[in-house]
């Protein structure tokens, strides 16, 4: 039991001798101090927005410019899509080929026109009109807005008006960055499965 005492407050001392209560006033590569848990302060991981350091492992970081520019971003992959896209390769001079062959990956269910209809009263209706017949508030200043409910129109499958809405026809400007490949197939599937109904 002596013996342990002895050395327990050896430990002590040192311990206590070690600490500085005035490094504050010492340069830090003075005073040199000991990290029991590294891993606590210095991240094994790269954080995403950090600048790295790290030319080697990272060259990229250093040559894309301004995208990078030191970043720990990444680029994606070539040829990779995000999680739950989906892709879409129909150029926008091929409007009768995406009505010929573009089929809605989603059903009309209630709750999928349900949806529809709030994305129409959202995006196309201050054009469109809430019945789709072109008759939108936008339509009173800029004349010429569709008539979703006209025969030529109505003679469409739904992958026409899913093409329109992404690269837009006419006065109609494109949506594809206001709406989701998914949020477009559920207002083309409202218009043909609701609004052409009526």
């Amino acid at each position: 039991m002596k013996t342990f005492n002895i050395a327990a407050a050896i430990v002590f001392a040192a311990t206590v001798s070690s600490c500085n209560h005035n490094f504050d006033q010492i340069p830090v590569h003075e005073t040199p101090r000991v990290e029991y848990a590294p891993n606590m302060y210095v991240s094994e991981a790269y954080e995403p927005v950090t600048l790295v350091e790290d030319s080697v492992n990272f060259p990229e970081a250093y040559n894309v410019m301004p995208y990078n520019n030191g970043s720990n971003l990444r680029l994606p992959v070539a040829g990779t899509i995000k999680r739950g896209a989906i892709p879409y390769h129909i150029s926008k001079d091929s409007l009768a080929y995406a009505n010929a062959t573009l089929v809605a990956p989603i059903q009309p269910t209630e709750q999928v026109l349900a949806e529809g209809q709030v994305l129409f009263e959202r995006f196309c209706s201050h054009c469109h009109g809430k019945g789709g017949e072109g008759d939108g508030p936008v339509n009173d200043k800029l004349q010429g807005v569709a008539n979703l409910k006209s025969g030529t129109l109505k003679a469409v499958n739904a992958g026409h008006i899913f093409h329109v809405i992404t690269y837009g026809k006419g006065r109609m400007l494109q949506h594809s960055s206001q709406l989701e490949p998914l949020e477009r197939w559920k207002i083309s599937l409202y218009v043909k499965e609701v609004l052409q109904k009526k």
